[in-house]
């Protein structure tokens, strides 16, 4: 049987020692699963004639809302008159979902989802609205859906290709069997050349620093379901997203505070 070298950290080796894990297991079991997904994603980006758009619901492994995301960068390709969905594309559709954890986790780095959007406008100006012939009535009454946009095959690019690849990685390092928009949000900022990574690494998108904030948001999240659970102490209404944004500050600034000591005796 082949065998792949796996590099892991001092502190992670000895851990391993100590507690037994079943490392070729355990390690089999995650690379079959990371390979599923990956391939999964290639199949759908890559087969001949046939778009994202039409193979999104084959990423299985995605969130409802990471699939969601998915759709709204094949609809923004298409204002944008792109001859393939990348990554500016990608980062636009998590902006336009407005509800994920990635929006939650930039804020808690100090990025303002307003500050991304308008670098993407800057970046890449929106399309002038076709002028287009008068509709019935009964045509104007309904609003459009993602379910609305036309079927026609829109390829992914290879940079889009591998900020998704980069995506399904991040989820595993994280031990996750799905591959939510914070995953997405990792992906873009890890690959090095697409459009979406370089703006987000413009405004102060740091990789270690972002997975520090995912890994926060998560634990945040935890605890507010926790939360949930409990009656409540008193009647006072406070906005979700505001109080996991606070969680994720809170636990995060160690790190930020670290790092910037880190920063400060390297001279940086």
């Amino acid at each position: 049987m082949p065998k792949i070298n796996i590099y892991v950290s001092d502190e992670l080796a000895e851990a391993i020692k100590e507690s037994g894990v079943p490392v070729s297991a355990v390690c089999q079991r995650a690379l079959e699963t990371a390979v599923r997904r990956v391939t999964a994603i290639r199949e759908a980006t890559l087969t001949p004639g046939v778009g994202l758009d039409n193979q999104s619901n084959r990423l299985t492994h995605f969130t409802d809302r990471a699939r969601s995301v998915v759709k709204l960068a094949v609809k923004d390709a298409r204002d944008h008159s792109a001859a393939e969905v990348g990554t500016e594309h990608l980062l636009a559709g998590i902006l336009a979902e407005n509800g994920n954890l990635a929006l939650s986790v930039l804020r808690a780095i100090d990025i303002e989802p307003e500050q991304v959007r308008r670098e993407l406008d800057r970046q890449f100006p929106p399309a002038a609205a076709p002028v287009s012939a008068p509709v019935a009535a009964s045509d104007s009454d309904s609003d459009p859906t993602l379910d609305a946009i036309p079927e026609v095959g829109l390829k992914i690019g290879s940079q889009a290709a591998s900020a998704l690849e980069l995506a399904v990685t991040e989820a595993t390092s994280f031990g996750h069997n799905y591959v939510g928009c914070e995953h997405l949000l990792l992906g873009l900022i890890a690959e090095p050349d697409g459009a979406g990574g370089s703006i987000l690494r413009s405004l102060g998108a740091d990789l270690r620093l972002t997975r520090r904030a995912v890994s926060a948001a998560l634990a945040g999240y935890i605890h507010l379901r926790a939360q949930k659970d409990q009656p409540a102490a008193a009647p006072t209404v406070v906005d979700p997203m505001t109080k996991l944004s606070a969680l994720i500050e809170q636990q995060i600034q160690p790190v930020v505070q670290r790092l910037e000591r880190i920063e400060g005796n390297l001279g940086i």
